[in-house]
């Protein structure tokens, strides 16, 4: 078989994986709130690696750091945005009401979340571990103040 052609089923195969569990979640009778649910599982996914490594539950690698640390500064470049219209505020959501009543700071969360990921992704690459680990306290920072006012422990119906 030429070497494209193994590539390309390659490629096909894994993109199929992918993309079974991602269409399995969304729930096309909510599909706003599926969409943010998708997105802060990926962040979780991202961000808790990199606070395994850096309480020391697993190995540190200045790499892998980093690489997590594109990876977050990308996911959260996502419009998450267009998840939160008015009447999305329904469902099976762990979205607080405040959310819809105060958008205006929930944005600037949100937009300071998304600094504060950038600059990770920049300390990471420095290779100076106590910058990486500082910037990453105030990224997770960041993360909280969004959920303090605006995510409820438990699913709302």
């Amino acid at each position: 078989m030429p070497r494209l052609s193994r590539q390309f089923l390659i490629t096909s195969a894994i993109a199929a994986i992918i993309a079974i569990p991602a269409m399995a979640h969304i729930e096309r009778s909510e599909p706003l709130q599926s969409l943010r649910q998708s997105y802060f599982a990926i962040i979780g996914m991202t961000f808790g690696p990199m606070g395994d490594m850096v309480k020391g539950k697993i190995e540190w690698n200045d790499e892998q750091f980093a690489a997590w640390a594109d990876d977050l500064a990308s996911v959260s470049e996502v419009t998450v945005e267009r998840g939160f219209v008015p009447g999305s505020d329904k469902g099976k959501t762990r979205a607080k009401p405040a959310i819809w009543e105060n958008p205006e700071d929930f944005a600037q969360k949100l937009a300071n979340f998304r600094s504060e990921a950038a600059a990770l992704s920049v300390a990471a690459k420095s290779g100076d571990k106590a910058a990486a680990i500082e910037q990453f306290k105030k990224t997770g920072g960041a993360c909280k103040a969004c959920h303090d006012n605006y995510k409820s422990r438990d699913y709302l119906y």
